[in-house]
């Protein structure tokens, strides 16, 4: 009889081996009060060090869009789209949850290696705080969007209430983005140098500052595949509901519905599939 098999007869397991899927995602719904109480906890570590606190939640985001606003609104000129401010306020706000969700994620691990190492806990808890970090960071950015939309124009009605399923789905497909990257980054360290690249091509295509729908008109066939750009689809249902000069884009709900649901199952299997790696390797 092999060691493996007197371990086996003698229901002895691996010391750090992977459980089975379900187990695990079972392990880390267990440990949901301690995901919430890390994300709370980084929230409020990350604001004792600034003198402002909390308020860089919602300048940051200001002065991007203030930034790109003064830039892209010059460039552009008679090309901006309508109602320019408030279009490019959507766009950098919810980019701004993306941005901060990817790039965090990928850094969950390697930033986190004495924990790794020193506690077990299924490592999904790590990137899913970061990203619940966000989230939570998003919501008083949400409210700071509202008002600056209603300064021009906007006014609340009913479907507003569909920013509810849209930040749910838009959340989904952020945890599945930074589950993916949390393991890139483990094995290949170099890709986390990437990772601010990577956010600003995604910037620059997803509609952020200009109507992708003006500059493909002329070609039907990018069009319609450019309608499956997720942040992009994102955007246009904000601004539909948002803001009187768009209408909600209805084929893409069930289109981000798909992203989302997608992303966020491939990331949990392959962030898994990876757990005995974690903290292994250098």
């Amino acid at each position: 009889m092999s060691l493996s098999e007197l371990a086996a007869a003698n229901s002895l397991e691996r010391v750090g081996a992977r459980p089975s899927f379900t187990d695990y995602v079972t392990e880390v719904w267990r440990r949901r009060d301690f995901t919430y109480s890390l994300a709370k906890y980084r929230i409020q570590s990350e604001n004792e060090r600034n003198r402002l606190g909390m308020l860089w939640v919602v300048l940051r985001p200001i002065l991007s869009a203030m930034v790109y606003g003064l830039v892209f609104g010059l460039i552009l000129a008679g090309m901006r789209p309508a109602n320019f401010v408030p279009f490019l306020i959507i766009g950098v706000f919810f980019l701004e949850f993306f941005n901060t969700s990817m790039n965090g994620g990928a850094k969950s691990i390697i930033s986190n290696t004495a924990l790794v190492q020193s506690l077990p806990f299924p490592r999904m808890v790590l990137p899913i705080a970061t990203v619940l970090q966000n989230l939570l960071n998003f919501m008083p950015t949400l409210l700071l969007m509202f008002v600056l939309t209603m300064l021009w124009g906007a006014r609340p009605n009913l479907s507003w209430f569909l920013f509810i399923p849209l930040i749910a789905l838009f959340y989904l497909f952020n945890q599945g983005v930074a589950l993916i990257f949390a393991r890139l980054t483990v094995h290949v360290r170099d890709l986390s140098q990437f990772v601010p690249f990577i956010s600003r091509l995604i910037f620059y295509t997803s509609g952020v500052f200009f109507d992708p729908r003006t500059v493909l008109e002329p070609y039907p066939t990018l069009q319609a595949v450019y309608a499956w750009h997720p942040l992009n689809e994102v955007l246009s249902i904000a601004r539909g509901i948002l803001l009187d000069e768009y209408s909600i884009p209805w084929d893409y709900w069930w289109k981000l519905a798909i992203w989302a649901v997608v992303i966020l199952v491939v990331g949990t299997v392959f962030f898994w599939k990876a757990e005995e790696r974690y903290g292994r390797e250098n």
